[in-house]
């Protein structure tokens, strides 16, 4: 098993429990539960995962190559986001890969050392500086997060 498999393992263990605690209403850090239909099924899938802000907008990035909710995400017309006990619909759009560059810059140079230590275990990016994480753009999808307006 690969040091990525590994640290998979460790991670999807700990998103049990994030998910777990954000359905109590517990809401920490940047994290939300993004719940999207599966592609195939439409079965609602749930994940953790971090909502972003950056200059007025917020995004959404992908942190593991072949990510599920990626895929998802791509097929649905809309998500539900959930923060503690409040929910709202979303829709998710995928940033282009040149507009990415400059939104993986930002964070990881906005962002604990371990954002960008994690797009390197994971290897989705060569090194855990801005210019690799921008020149990685290809690899790692970016959904702003747009509102629904009902």
């Amino acid at each position: 098993m690969t040091t990525a498999q590994k640290y998979r393992r460790m991670v999807n263990a700990g998103n049990k429990i994030v998910v777990g605690l954000q359905r109590l209403g517990v809401a920490f850090g940047p994290m939300q539960l993004l719940t999207v239909p599966g592609r195939r099924t439409g079965v609602p899938r749930t994940f953790p995962i971090a909502v972003i802000p950056i200059d007025g907008d917020r995004y959404i990035f992908q942190a593991y190559p072949k990510a599920a909710w990626v895929a998802n995400a791509r097929a649905a017309a809309e998500v539900t986001l959930t923060r503690g006990r409040r929910t709202s619909p979303a829709r998710l759009a995928e940033v282009p890969v040149e507009e990415r560059r400059p939104l993986l810059r930002r964070l990881v140079a906005d962002s604990p050392a371990s954002v960008g230590k994690r797009l390197v275990t994971t290897g989705l990016a060569e090194a855990a500086t801005p210019d690799a994480a921008a020149a990685a753009a290809e690899r790692i999808a970016v959904f702003r997060v747009e509102p629904v307006r009902r």
